[in-house]
């Protein structure tokens, strides 16, 4: 454990998201208050500062990560080829790094996820090393696959299944409103929040420049703007829904996500020598395309006014595994473990040999290894511990933007 004197937690979060809209960050703070994990989803900069770089874990292959990998951070969406695929969702955080960093992160989220599901600790730990000898097994294998539709079980069939089957109109009628036949963004203030009209002029005058690279520039025609509320880390930076066009009728219209990238918290804690990226959008967009078999549709970087955004076609919430739901299942639980850890590996597989990157004999002989396994899951289980402490400390600094 860290001794607690030589570090403020709340400073040290405070100073993390610095910059960041108040009213969003209110609604941060309130979120990684809900339970240990969700505060761990919250504070990936306090994971990778604490970690213990140069270490022995440290000694392992060089891969692409996504950097804030845990269980909330796979989902499914559809591709541009309008298959649905589940796999690694969030890389906001991506960099070069020791293969053992994405690692560790899923494990202690493992273990802080089954500390709240009132698991016994022979339980949680029994979960995480299955875990990780799914990763190790992927890694070993050496071939890199996608989960599907046609290849999905248990819960994240079910989810695939449901998104397949989910019409367009339907999906648009949750968050939008028809009005004289136009559609317009639906304000609750849970998910979205008005903007204003200088907000609105920008975010259209940004659109417009992907507009003008494609073959039909009418698909990108923007119809409404409204700020977005999503995922717990990122709460606070820019980030916008937007209606637009799409194939030419309000039930053929297209959500679109919008959000800056100010960069990743690992770049202040890591030693490995990054590339030169043009931007922090086309960092995260070319790991995550190396990363992913298939990326969500529309996945572009833009540049706009000396800032960096990454503009998807919008992806609900609801389109992840209730975790709430299947705590009491724990066959489904592992299941669902087995295939993060899986494409965990495929995605380490899939970017390898890339930008720095080692090969994929490296990482294959890496999984035949067997003393960092023990280490890395006697790490996890023990920083679990300091995550709680970190949010009891938390909790009662009553922290505000």
């Amino acid at each position: 454990m860290i001794e607690q004197e030589t570090r403020n937690i709340a400073e040290l979060i405070q100073e993390f998201n610095q910059g960041r809209d108040k009213r969003l960050l209110t609604l941060k703070y309130q979120a990684m208050q809900v339970n240990s994990f969700s505060f761990f989803r919250g504070t990936c900069h306090l994971f990778y500062q604490d970690w213990p770089v140069g270490g022995s874990l440290d000694n392992a292959p060089l891969a692409w990560i996504c950097g804030d990998l845990h269980l909330e951070n796979f989902g499914s969406f559809k591709g541009d080829n309008r298959l649905v695929y589940f796999d690694l969702n969030d890389f906001d955080e991506a960099i070069l790094s020791p293969c053992t960093w994405d690692v560790a992160r899923f494990l202690t989220s493992i273990f802080l996820a089954a500390d709240n599901f009132s698991y016994s600790q022979s339980d949680a730990s029994t979960l995480a090393k299955f875990a990780l000898d799914s990763y190790v097994e992927a890694l070993s294998i050496g071939h890199v696959y996608t989960i599907e539709t046609a290849t999905a079980q248990g819960v994240v069939k079910e989810l695939l299944d449901s998104l397949y089957q989910r019409k367009r109109e339907t999906f648009l009628d949750t968050r939008t409103e028809l009005n004289n036949g136009q559609r317009r963004l639906k304000i609750d203030h849970k998910r979205t929040f008005p903007v204003g009209a200088n907000e609105i002029e920008k975010v259209t005058n940004l659109i417009e420049v992907i507009a003008n690279e494609r073959k039909n520039p009418n698909f990108f025609r923007v119809l409404d703007v409204t700020g977005r509320i999503a995922g717990t880390g990122s709460l606070g930076l820019e980030r916008y829904a937007i209606l637009i066009e799409g194939k030419g009728s309000p039930n053929r219209n297209y959500l679109l996500d919008l959000k800056a990238q100010p960069g990743s918290a690992l770049q202040n804690f890591t030693k490995v020598a990054q590339p030169q990226w043009k931007s922090e959008a086309q960092r995260r967009y070319t790991i995550q395309k190396n990363m992913q078999g298939t990326s969500p549709a529309i996945l572009s970087p833009i540049e706009f006014e000396q800032k960096s955004f990454l503009l998807k076609e919008l992806q609900p919430q609801e389109d992840k595994i209730n975790l709430k739901i299947i705590k009491e299942q724990i066959a489904d639980f592992r299941q669902l473990l087995k295939n993060m850890a899986q494409l965990t590996a495929w995605a380490q597989l899939c970017a390898s040999g890339r930008d720095g990157s080692d090969i994929a004999d490296r990482l294959i002989e890496f999984a035949s290894e067997k003393q960092w396994q023990g280490e890395i899951l006697n790490y996890c289980q023990n920083y679990c511990q300091q995550v709680k402490q970190d949010y009891q400390i938390f909790c009662q600094s009553q922290l505000q933007p």
